[in-house]
């Protein structure tokens, strides 16, 4: 090689001394130029987001106190209008003991005198209380307006400062002031909202008076200053220093429309900016490896610049380093470089680098992207107007926006934020996904006006609308229908099968209705399984009619859930405007008495809202108040049937039976007034009743020396509820000194099936104290092996329909035996339900049943009948039945007629 060769490499290598330091000076610069303006986007983006989750937070709590203080609002209005009807000193009383303001939610209720004093009351030291001192009697006595007033609970009420007091003025038939309704309730019923959780770290709930010094907070914590930091109607703005812990927070507000309440949200500035903070010091570490990276390329490619094996080492160094940095990142990469025609416009870019999540993202390899032209790519997959931005990102040198990626197989991810950053000749692209982002703002815009569940119209936005259709038809002369729908056997499904089934149930019906229904008409999710519809225009009452039996026979179609098939039916009210109301309650109202009519007359049909049918609903209000009767005169008994052993017919045990004796109407069955109870919640007093009756005679039989056995007693679903039946049997075993074995329950097969985790807990319990646990009525629900090994039950008891099926038929024959061998594998006795013929005695004895129970044995005898049955023992004689060596049993057996 000649000098001037040498020369010539020398010189190119001083020059890349300069070169290799500059590049890496530019190369800093655009990183931390990039790096820098992604943390202040992201910082940027976050602060948006706190603030746009603060009035959502606030518009949405806004809407749940305004509806929560309407239902106080219409609860004061009813006691108002009771009052001055009525006015009996016992109101609330006779209220209270109907099931009435038992909710925790009511700290307590009062009706105060025009003189000041309480007349009535739901707490007893309430009576007589003189209250005409406090500031709300003198608001109401000195305004003649009855709205609703809401403020702090009075010192003189004595029942804390955790609890907002509601009133409203009571008048006389003359306007004149006649006393005031008092409504106290718990403020955890207005400020659990949403739960810490939700706010995150250091959130804040609170709910404000307008203008006074009510202030409600979440918990127990007191951050409000007393000054309000807020102004307006509703707003959002960052408080630095407002705060009782000196925290900063994004004050979100509200003012409610009908009430002169405030709804706050606060959430906190650093909880905020955590992502935003982790973001910004993930990126500046990543640079400062980078930065430190390129620092040593240079001073490699400086110092060793004449090896050019050596350089290309280092070359390969730093494409490692390089690729580390973007692998080990979260975000998609991608750099393209710009294509251009000899004039020097871009024409085209190719992708000439990535990492490995930016291909995932768009569902391809590393090696497919890289080398490929954004021309020549689907265009269906990367969107026609991705050269259009990357012109312009070259044109500005950063371009920055969210984008929603097209619905394609390939593609990963529903929402990217894409950043383009100019470098050179080609742009630094980094995707990252904010699908869960994008999911949950949408989330909170349809929280106010969408059903979650269905995606119907929500009840609130239904209820919202309403009122402008109820406008527009009497402008336009139109008449409109109000339907009704109720889901007839649903909670039959909730039961077996759980919420999950119920849940893809009411979804599938919503589906059916909007099907049926034309685009003027609506539909709601009014609550549970209860839909409304509004027909507008209507029509005549035959083209209603027409509707409405298309919704009963389109509902009473098997629904296909899984692998299951369920049938529910529809039961459907219907009330017309003008006619059966002219607003929106009065409607809601009338339409939901003629879809009960409709249920009680069958279910599955629909029916037009007559006057008559309040009719119906008072004898239905007239029965519940005599079994509220019933229970406090002493009016229900038990019965008592035995169990035997089909060996020897030696009495095992015996099952209690209710009974009520009606002063007018004789013995009612309980398949008349049981349903009612469950209904009305007065399950949980007569399940009390039994227990102590059963307790009662048991210890009565042993204290009079006969020789006793178990008695089990049937338990309601409805009764459970956090550890009320375990509570009770322990308290009545207690009280009449009987140990656990004495007493056994039984629940039936589908009650104790599906999400019911109180059941299953107090089953449990019950277990603990040794009370034996019987299925009652076994093949009639939905139970499972594993359920029943899970749940370590006692005894099955067959239901009679297989029993009765014994000496007919083979199968019969075949399915006993199959849940005896069940039964015995896992641990269980069998008691055969409905035993009447010798033929049943004698397979049941073949098959290996425990104990038999029915009318070959006895029918249900009173507590003197029951007596004779135990002093004899052994209740089979030879014919298989009740021995006829005690006549006075026989002779009760016989005159008892009532069935089990």
């Amino acid at each position: 090689m000649g000098p001037q060769a040498e020369q010539r490499i020398a010189r190119s290598h001083r020059i890349l001394v300069v070169v290799w330091p500059l590049l890496a000076a530019l190369a800093c610069a655009v990183m931390w130029a990039t790096t820098l303006a992604r943390a202040g986007g992201e910082r940027e983006r976050a602060q948006a987001q706190v603030r746009k989750d603060a009035g959502a937070y606030a518009t949405a709590y806004e809407q749940y106190i305004t509806r929560s203080v309407g239902q106080m609002d219409q609860v004061a209005m009813q006691l108002k209008y009771s009052w001055e009807h009525n006015q009996r000193g016992d109101l609330l009383e006779r209220l209270h003991r109907d099931g009435m303001f038992t909710d925790s939610a009511f700290t307590a209720v009062a009706l105060v005198g025009r003189d000041g004093v309480v007349r009535s009351a739901t707490r007893l030291p309430l009576r007589e209380l003189n209250l005409s001192g406090t500031s709300f009697f003198a608001h109401h006595r000195n305004n003649i307006s009855t709205a609703l007033r809401v403020g702090a609970v009075p010192a003189e009420l004595g029942l804390g400062q955790h609890a907002i007091l509601f009133t409203r003025r009571l008048d006389t038939s003359d306007d004149e002031f006649d006393g005031v309704v008092v409504l106290a309730v718990d403020a955890r019923y207005f400020t659990s909202f949403v739960g810490p959780e939700t706010l995150g770290a250091h959130g804040l709930l609170a709910l404000a008076a307008a203008e006074g010094r009510l202030r409600l907070e979440q918990g127990d914590g007191k951050l409000l200053p007393a000054t309000p930091l807020w102004r307006g109607d509703a707003g959002v703005r960052l408080v630095e220093d407002g705060f009782a812990d000196h925290r900063a927070r994004v004050l979100g507000w509200r003012r409610a429309q009908a009430y002169p309440l405030v709804a706050v949200v606060a959430l906190s500035q650093d909880a905020a900016l955590a992502g935003a903070q982790a973001y910004w010091i993930d990126n500046r570490n990543r640079a400062i490896v980078a930065t430190e990276v390129l620092a040593l390329l240079a001073a490699c490619g400086a110092l060793l610049s004449r090896r050019a094996a050596l350089r290309e080492r280092e070359r390969e160094e730093v494409r490692r380093a390089y690729r580390t940095a973007t692998e080990s990142a979260n975000d998609g990469f991608y750099m393209a470089a710009a294509i251009r025609d000899r004039k020097g416009e871009i024409v085209d870019f190719r992708i000439v680098d990535c990492n490995q999540r930016g291909a995932a993202i768009y569902g391809l390899t590393r090696s497919e992207l890289v080398g490929a032209r954004v021309a020549q790519i689907d265009t269906s997959l990367f969107g026609t107007d991705l050269m259009a931005t990357y012109r312009q990102a070259m044109e500005t040198g950063f371009h920055q926006d969210d984008r929603q990626m097209p619905s394609h197989d390939r593609v990963q991810i529903r929402w990217g934020r894409r950043r383009l950053v100019r470098v050179g000749n080609a742009l630094a692209v980094t995707l990252q996904d904010i699908s869960e982002r994008k999911a949950h703002e949408q989330a909170l815009e349809r929280l106010a006006n969408q059903d979650g569940l269905t995606g119907l119209s929500s009840r609130n936005a239904f209820l919202q609308r309403l009122p402008a259709a109820l406008d527009g038809a009497r402008v336009r002369g139109h008449s409109l229908a109000l339907l009704f729908i109720d889901l007839d056997e649903f909670k039959n499904v909730n039961d077996a099968h759980g919420h999950a089934a119920g849940d893809l149930l009411l979804k599938a019906a919503s589906q059916r209705l909007k099907s049926l229904l034309r685009p003027s008409d609506q539909v709601a999710r009014f609550g549970g399984d209860e839909f409304l519809v509004l027909l507008d225009p209507c029509g005549t009452e035959r083209d209603i009619a027409v509707v409405a039996q298309r919704v009963v026979d389109a509902l009473a179609a098997p629904f296909a859930i899984g692998e299951d098939l369920h049938t529910v039916g529809a039961s459907v009210g219907i009330a017309l405007y003008p006619r059966d109301g002219a607003d929106v309650e009065t409607l809601i109202r009338h339409a939901d008495i003629a879809m009960y009519a409709g249920k009680n007359d069958g279910k599955g049909q629909y029916r037009f809202f007559d006057p008559t049918l309040s009719s119906s609903l008072r004898a239905r209000a007239r029965l519940k108040h005599d079994l509220v009767d019933a229970i406090e005169h002493d009016q229900l008994v038990l019965h008592y049937q035995p169990r035997v052993d089909p060996r020897d017919g030696r009495l095992l045990s015996m099952e209690a039976l209710l009974r009520w004796r009606h002063p007018a109407h004789g013995m009612v069955p309980p398949s008349e007034f049981i349903p009612l109870a469950e209904a009305t919640g007065l399950i949980g007093r007569i399940g009390q009743v039994v227990i102590e009756k059963a307790c009662a005679q048991v210890a009565a039989w042993r204290d009079a020396g006969i020789p006793v056995v178990p008695v089990s007693i049937n338990v309601s679903a409805r009764q459970f509820r956090r550890g009320a039946v375990p509570r009770q049997l322990a308290a009545a075993l207690e009280r009449h000194r009987l140990p656990a074995a004495l007493l056994e329950v039984e629940i039936t097969e589908s009650a104790m099936m599906g999400d019911h985790d109180e059941i299953l807990a107090d089953l449990a319990a019950l277990r603990a104290m040794g009370i034996k646990l019987h299925v009652d009525d076994f093949g009639t629900g939905y139970s499972s092996l594993s359920q029943l090994q899970r749940l370590k039950m006692d005894v099955l008891k067959v239901d009679r329909a297989f029993t009765a099926e014994l000496g007919k038929s083979r199968e019969g024959r075949v399915f006993f035996q199959a849940i005896v061998s069940m039964a015995h594998a896992l641990g269980m006795g069998v008691v055969a339900e409905g035993v009447e013929t010798r033929e049943q005695l004698a397979i049941l004895l073949e098959l290996g049943c425990s104990e038999i129970q029915g009318y070959l044995v006895a029918r249900p005898v009173d507590g003197a009948a029951m007596a004779g049955l135990m002093a004899r023992r052994f209740l089979l004689d030879e014919d298989g039945r009740v021995g006829r060596s005690c006549p006075r049993v026989q002779a009760a057996v016989v005159g008892t007629r009532t069935e089990t």
